[in-house]
């Protein structure tokens, strides 16, 4: 007898051919089988005689079969199997493609239900490659005969459930598997409250499960669809607003508003403050006087200031006495704040310090002059408070980086570190100070933990803003800086390269440089066959269109780059691209974050429907960083709509914050956030553009934590939960 955690190895129904294809759909157990839920549903459900169907009318008909036979066309030899069907009001005729296996299940004689669209072919009404189900052994005369199929059926004549499949499984396949193991749903206990059921009347998370594979009507399964959307919103909020009660409870270093500072720094920048500049700055100098510790999320555009935002609240907790950790998610970009740093903070009397894999850097607060220093130096100096304020990679926590003075973290693009994470960074080292007000300094940090400022590039729309970035106050930059141009931005054809090409040919002769981006490293892969059925063979490569491009542009300096590389390697280039010694970039999307090279004047897109619209709004933020007329080409090989429909929002946006709304609608949120990385359902990923559902949610997770609601099985269902998903 199967259990709920039982290995799908165990489960005598699954061929051992087809383990490792359940793996890569996440399907380890039946419990993770029966958590595999739908995505949609072919409507089935309408059985009618034969002698009523019509042309391109969805049915599904209940006969026999009186005749089935194999053959091939003759011009390009494809198998057919073609079947006539007949009940008591006539017959129809079934053609099935490139499945002559068929005729060993599909006999003579047979009972039959078969599922599909009409088309009209020169024999007639054809059904083609319509669902299949040999029928039950029960009289067709039978009043209740309808009603016992939709309890019997699983692949015809009731809502079909259709799964995503990966290549050698299929949804029927899944529906052969699931169907038998349903009864096993009664044995998964219920974590929501009862209160919180009955107040949104809820069904039974069993039942639920039922009606998600197969349910008994479209009600019924939108109501199951209800249910399991609730559930993981629920604890989606449940853990966000549990990470901000518990924050709310710490204590942070209160910063205080030095008017006169901030307002001589700005008054001496060679640019103005954009109107939300200044309020977001405002909002966080209002947050870091209190002494509960700020969490917050600067969201802007590309090209909108975060940086200097950033700036800002440095300097005003560096010259207060304390620390910034500037964080960043590579090094490329830890290099690009630091020398951003050194720019704009002169004369501010602050060391400023660079930390990464490969190197440690100084700032002098005397000579302000850049030094390389040795890693035991450099830990030395922060550890002992003498570093304002330090930039790096994920190096900044090490355990062996101490901050005795931590009072602000900022992290770059999206890396959000819980309260355990920023505690890492206040590792007090009493001990070795002698300074009576550092030691003061260092008790008072034993027992608080820094402000955290979150920046992102990738606007966010409102819904997601209100769940998964639900324990962070938002402040938004949604004005760009005077000056900066609109970017020229066209899809183009591949029959069209020449005009790309002779683009960039042009530019560089001009001494300006282009990107040109690949969504892989190289095409070359040991699943190639897999990827051909999967539409891969059409997607660029770094290393193939850097070969390609040098035989290209002969004249011209090119160079790759890719994640693949080492540290040192990779910098070079970059060093060589920002200094005008590398004509033509071909890169991966390591590129994506904050690069800046003002003299970048074209991007070329390969294989742009690879990408988010979020994703590609980055990349065409690399160039227009100057004065210069700019330019960002998407090339695609789909022939599809929706893709098409997705890369023309690129071009009618006024800003991202529309663009994601967007990107929301035509893609959803599965692949907007990234499913995979989240571990979210497909239908609960659907439901984060119901703002409705969303805000019952965070209702009932702020119900659930106020009136101390937790059972059992919802304190070991977040355990899990926890594990699973990472709000990062």
């Amino acid at each position: 007898m199967l259990s709920l955690n039982d290995k799908i190895e165990k489960y005598k129904k699954v061929g051992q051919r087809y383990i490792k294809k359940l793996h890569k759909l996440g399907i380890y157990t039946i419990y993770d089988l029966l958590f595999y839920f739908p995505h949609r549903y072919e409507d089935f459900s309408d059985i009618i005689p034969i002698a009523k169907v019509g042309l391109n009318q969805k049915v599904t008909i209940l006969g026999e079969i009186v005749e089935i036979i194999n053959r091939k066309t003759f011009k390009k030899r494809m198998n057919i199997t073609e079947a006539i069907i007949q009940d008591k009001s006539g017959s129809i005729r079934a053609i099935w493609f490139n499945q002559p296996y068929l005729i060993r299940t599909l006999k003579k004689k047979k009972r039959i239900a078969v599922s599909g669209k009409t088309t009209l072919s020169e024999y007639g009404l054809t059904l083609s490659n319509p669902y299949y189900e040999l029928l039950p052994n029960y009289e067709f005369s039978s009043d209740n005969y309808e009603s016992f199929l939709v309890s019997k059926l699983k692949h015809t004549a009731r809502l079909v459930p259709i799964y995503h499949e990966t290549y050698g499984l299929s949804s029927r396949y899944l529906r052969y598997l699931i169907y038998p193991i349903i009864p096993l749903a009664d044995k998964i206990p219920d974590f929501l409250p009862s209160e919180i059921k009955k107040k949104y009347n809820l069904m039974d998370l069993s039942f639920a499960i039922k009606e998600i594979h197969f349910p008994k009507s479209l009600g019924s399964m939108e109501k199951a669809r209800t249910r399991l959307s609730f559930d993981e919103l629920f604890l989606i909020n449940l853990n966000v607003l549990k990470q901000k009660y518990e924050l709310l409870k710490e204590k942070s270093f209160s910063i205080p508003f030095n008017q006169n500072l901030i307002k001589n720094f700005v008054e001496n920048l060679p640019f103005k403050l954009t109107d939300s500049q200044k309020i977001a700055a405002w909002e966080i100098f209002q947050d870091m006087q209190k002494i509960k510790p700020m969490n917050r999320l600067l969201n802007g555009d590309v090209g909108s200031g975060k940086t200097m935002v950033a700036i800002l609240a440095s300097l005003l907790v560096c010259k207060t006495g304390y620390q910034t950790a500037f964080m960043a998610p590579t090094e490329v970009l830890a290099k690009q704040h630091f020398l951003t740093l050194k720019k704009f903070l002169k004369g501010q009397n602050l060391n400023i310090g660079l930390i990464t894999g490969s190197t440690q850097k100084l700032i002098g607060k005397k000579t302000f002059q850049i030094m390389q220093i040795s890693k035991e130096r450099f830990k030395k100096m922060v550890n002992e408070g003498k570093i304002d304020l330090v930039v790096g990679t994920h190096t900044l926590i090490q355990d062996n980086l101490s901050f005795p003075k931590l009072a602000l973290v900022i992290v770059d693009e999206q890396h959000r570190f819980g309260v355990e994470q920023r505690a890492k960074l206040i590792i007090g080292n009493i001990e070795k100070q002698t300074n009576d007000k550092l030691k003061r300094i260092n008790k008072e940090a034993k027992r608080t933990i820094p402000h955290l400022l979150s920046m992102s590039a990738t606007p966010i729309p409102r819904t997601l803003a209100l769940t998964v970035y639900g324990d962070l106050d938002i402040s938004i930059l949604k004005e760009i800086p005077t000056g900066k141009r609109k970017v020229i931005t066209k899809i183009i054809p591949p029959e069209k390269r020449n005009y790309a090409y002779n683009l960039i040919r042009k530019q560089a002769k001009l001494k300006k440089q282009a990107f040109v981006i690949c969504p892989r490293i190289e095409t070359k892969d040991e699943k190639l066959g897999i990827r051909k059925k999967t539409g891969w063979e059409d997607v660029k490569a770094v290393k193939e269109e850097y070969e390609k491009l040098k035989d290209e542009f002969p004249e011209f300096k090119i160079a790759m780059l890719h994640g693949k590389m080492k540290p040192k390697e990779k910098e070079k280039i970059m060093k060589d691209f920002s200094l005008n010694k590398i004509n033509i970039l071909v890169s991966t999307s390591v590129i994506e974050v904050g690069i800046d090279i003002p003299n970048a004047t074209v991007i070329v897109i390969e294989s742009a429907e690879r990408f988010g619209l979020a994703q590609l709004h980055q990349f065409r933020g690399r160039v227009g960083r100057s004065k210069h007329k700019s330019y960002c080409l998407l090339f695609t090989n789909s022939s599809s709509s929706k893709t098409y429909r997705r890369l023309k929002a690129l071009l009618t946006s006024k800003n991202g914050f529309e663009l994601a709304e967007k990107d929301l609608q035509i893609r959803g949120p599965g692949e907007l956030t990234g499913k995979r990385q989240w571990g979210i359902p497909d239908l609960t990923m659907a439901s984060l553009n119901d703002l409705e559902l969303i805000q019952k949610t965070k209702e009932a997770a702020k119900k659930t934590i106020e009136q101390n609601l937790w059972n059992p099985v919802l304190v070991e269902k977040m355990k899990s939960f926890e594990k699973k998903i990472h709000l990062e």
